[in-house]
């Protein structure tokens, strides 16, 4: 071997687990057969613009875990549609995930969702893995296709493809992680000779489809640590949840796989509100979401996401009583 040249390195599974949630960490704990504990989404504000102010959120996320909150979860919007209406978090998630991480310390922290297909797979491996890592393990993986028509063409994917482009690039994504020195191809690129780094804290990170990916439910239930979709009414929200046991069950076994789901509020001053309608949400007051949520408890969802995009009230005040209130409730029964 000529001076200086690298030994060749055997390639190497570092993967011992199977079901990633169960060696992801103490986190684990918040989603697996428990109560429907709360988390939120940053950026917590209380009116609808479509862009953000983005203050003080490092102080809200620091309040947020200090009353009990159990996750933390940050949006992936790339571009700035203003037909749209909704920029998300206008901040890189990977850069803004790491600004909180450091402001917390005990608060799991979820991606809501990255859009797999935009982002180059190795890139992504190596931006969570980082991620898990600077924050002591606490990173939860959601991903996603993308839905916005504008994002395809700028980051030169064929809509049409998403769903595979999804599908290999988050299999990419998974190889990178629980493996060493192991040869990767893909459709747009060739992993040989190197080795990706960090790893991750636990063999592979946890993570949650959203909505369907343009996958089905069977591959979902096969593959992924659990599912994230979109709030329903309780009675039609309970068949998904009975379709997504029943799939688990056929595809995994004994494996338990949350279910999780996002639910838009504008908490009400006055408790005794009853719920209105709003997009993907309700505008009530807390009784009637302390109702609501353990309806959804009930029903078997492992998980409410809360986004405060439409809230009329100020968000530190929201937080105030929904961790005084509400968050109680829910983590009584944590681990």
């Amino acid at each position: 071997m000529p001076a200086g040249q690298p030994k060749a390195r055997k390639p190497h599974d570092v993967s011992a687990q199977h079901d990633p949630l169960s060696a992801a960490s103490k986190f684990s704990s918040y989603l697996q057969g428990g109560p429907s504990d709360p988390g939120a989404v940053l950026p917590h504000r209380g009116l609808p613009d479509e862009m953000p102010t983005m203050l003080h959120q490092a102080e809200l996320a620091h309040r947020a875990e200090e009353l009990g909150f159990s996750t933390l979860w940050f949006r992936d919007v790339p571009l700035r549609d203003p037909s749209f209406g909704d920029t998300g978090q206008v901040f890189d998630p990977w850069v803004y995930l790491g600004f909180i991480a450091a402001r917390t310390s005990t608060i799991a922290l979820g991606t809501a969702s990255i859009a797999i297909p935009l982002r180059h797979p190795l890139h992504t491996a190596k931006a969570a893995a980082s991620v898990d890592q600077l924050s002591g393990g606490r990173l939860l993986l959601g991903v996603a296709t993308g839905d916005r028509p504008v994002e395809f063409p700028a980051f030169g994917v064929d809509p049409d493809q998403r769903g595979d482009v999804f599908r290999e690039n988050l299999d990419i994504i998974r190889r990178a992680q629980r493996t060493s020195f192991e040869p990767l191809q893909w459709s747009r690129g060739l992993l040989a000779g190197a080795d990706l780094i960090p790893r991750p804290t636990t063999n592979e990170l946890p993570f949650f489809v959203t909505g369907n990916s343009r996958q089905s439910m069977e591959w979902i239930a096969r593959e992924s640590s659990g599912w994230m979709t979109y709030p329903r009414p309780p009675q039609a929200q309970q068949l998904f949840v009975e379709s997504w046991r029943a799939a688990v069950r056929e595809q995994a076994g004994e494996t338990y796989k949350p279910f999780l789901q996002s639910l838009y509020i504008d908490l009400d001053a006055h408790p005794a509100t009853p719920p209105s309608p709003i997009h993907l949400g309700f505008r009530l007051g807390r009784d009637h979401l302390l109702t609501l949520l353990e309806t959804l408890e009930v029903i078997g969802v492992d998980h409410v996401i809360l986004n405060l995009k439409y809230g009329r009230r100020p968000a530190p005040e929201v937080v105030e009583e929904l961790g005084s209130h509400i968050v109680p409730r829910f983590r009584a029964h944590a681990p």
